[in-house]
């Protein structure tokens, strides 16, 4: 009989969540860990949902992707960035090389297959869709399907996950699960598959919007709120979930439950620009009266060396002579400016004046190559434990609501890895990461399930 391998991705699930609590009331998590291969799995740097997913089914570095994050640079005009998509993505992915080989594949909601590309099998598309309206199925057709195996309208994903109506979030959060998973069972019995592969985006939800009411160590934590386990249960509902995919599955198929980062308390934002304002390395032409996203007809080009962009991780970037329009950093001396901005950077404190202990990181020196316009620097303020905002107007460094909404979670460099029914058992000790395994382990592992050759442009090795 042929070989069957389901996915369940869970985007950010995250391992202290997991395993914390001993697996209770998961018993198809615990089920699934028992005499499987399993560990944390070692996300990208950065940590970031686009593009790990495609990371991990290509098994290639953002760099060689060309792919830094959610919004990347176009050209070296003084542009606002360009959220990238499915059409971004050069590199051959695990569903590809099945495709080659006559194995047929099921796509659900794995982020960064919008628009739908042609493949040997069915895809429905992510959360980077605008909405419904869009053509995001592969065969179009399949789209009026979903919504009636849904029981409901299919959620792509939930409206605004930064919100304060916290009953309504997590009812929609609930809601789209229970369809996603629907759906992906019906998947699974009506068509013809070797590879299905789904990703629920509801565990990144609800880590953003509720890690405050779940977490002690979070600095707006109070006990016995009406939340406490929500996060908990649902951990548990997932689990039930799972329960079902299983039972939908032949008794032999091979599971795989992975996600793409893990998740952490979130202390607060610095103010990546409002830094550099203080620091002398940025001007603009009128400081704001109130908070606002900073654009760049704000910007003084002439008197600007660096500039940065918000999110989970903060993009900084250089204005260098001939390179950009207006630049102002001589080529010369490129690599002397850059030293010293990570120095500063290096350097932030908290609100209390302590070292936050970010890290910096150039790009060349942890990708393979870097295709496309890298940012010149990649910075976890405070190792991930503060975001980056970068609105300007603040009057301060540092502040304690995200400027994009309540968020009370970042993203953390590790998620979790289970491959049951894989052959072999325990903790993972053939990755390069120890008893962890790397992101980039994941594609090849699955072509070699295959039996399918492993290209040599795959940078992660067979676990």
């Amino acid at each position: 009989m042929p070989k069957k391998l389901a996915v369940i991705g869970l985007d950010c699930l995250t391992p202290q969540f997991l395993y914390g609590g001993g697996l209770d009331g998961m018993p198809n998590f615990k089920r699934l860990i028992e005499g499987s291969l399993w560990g944390n799995l070692v996300s990208i740097v950065p940590p970031i949902t686009v593009p790990a997913w495609t990371s991990m089914m290509t098994s290639q570095d953002p760099g060689m992707l060309g792919i830094y994050g959610f919004r990347n640079r176009k050209s070296y005009a003084y542009e606002e960035l360009y959220t990238v998509n499915a059409s971004n993505v050069k590199a051959k992915t695990v569903w590809n090389y099945l495709s080659r080989n006559r194995l047929r594949s099921i796509l659900l909601g794995v982020p960064q297959t919008y628009p739908p590309m042609p493949l040997n099998g069915v895809l429905v598309a992510d959360f980077l869709t605008p909405g419904k309206e869009s053509t995001f199925t592969y065969p179009p057709g399949l789209k009026e399907e979903i919504d009636r195996v849904a029981d409901g309208e299919y959620i792509i994903d939930v409206k605004d996950f930064r919100t304060d109506d916290k009953k309504s979030l997590l009812e929609q959060i609930y809601v789209m699960t229970e369809r996603r998973f629907k759906v992906f069972r019906h998947l699974l019995a009506r068509e013809d598959w070797d590879f299905a592969m789904m990703v629920e985006m509801g565990p990144d939800r609800i880590h953003h919007a509720f890690w405050r009411f779940c977490d002690p160590s979070h600095r707006l934590y109070v006990k016995g709120n009406e939340y406490e386990d929500v996060i908990r249960r649902y951990y548990a509902r997932l689990d039930l979930e799972i329960g079902r995919v299983l039972e939908a599955l032949p008794s032999d198929a091979s599971v795989i439950v992975v996600s793409d980062h893990g998740a952490k308390a979130m202390r607060g934002g610095i103010c990546i620009n409002e830094f550099f304002i203080r620091e002398g390395l940025l001007a603009v032409k009128e400081y704001p009266k109130r908070p606002v996203s900073l654009t760049p007809a704000m910007i003084d080009w002439r008197k600007t060396a660096a500039w940065g962009e918000g999110g989970y991780y903060a993009r900084v970037f250089l204005n260098v002579a001939g390179r950009e329009s207006e630049g102002t950093v001589p080529r010369a001396e490129y690599e002397r400016v850059r030293a010293d901005v990570k120095r500063r950077l290096e350097g932030l404190a908290d609100e209390n004046g302590t070292n936050i202990g970010t890290r910096v990181f150039y790009p060349e020196e942890i990708y393979r190559r870097c295709e496309n316009i890298p940012p010149d620097l990649i910075v976890y303020l405070g190792d991930l434990d503060w975001r980056s905002a970068g609105s300007v107007g603040h009057g301060a460094i540092h502040i304690f609501e995200n400027d994009t909404g309540p968020d009370d979670a970042n993203h953390a460099q590790e998620g979790i890895f289970i491959w049951h029914n894989r052959g072999g058992a325990g903790r993972v000790t053939s990755s390069p990461a120890g008893d962890k395994i790397s992101i980039y382990d994941v594609a090849p592992s699955i072509l070699d399930f295959f039996s399918i050759e492993v290209p040599p442009d795959m940078i992660g090795r067979v676990v």
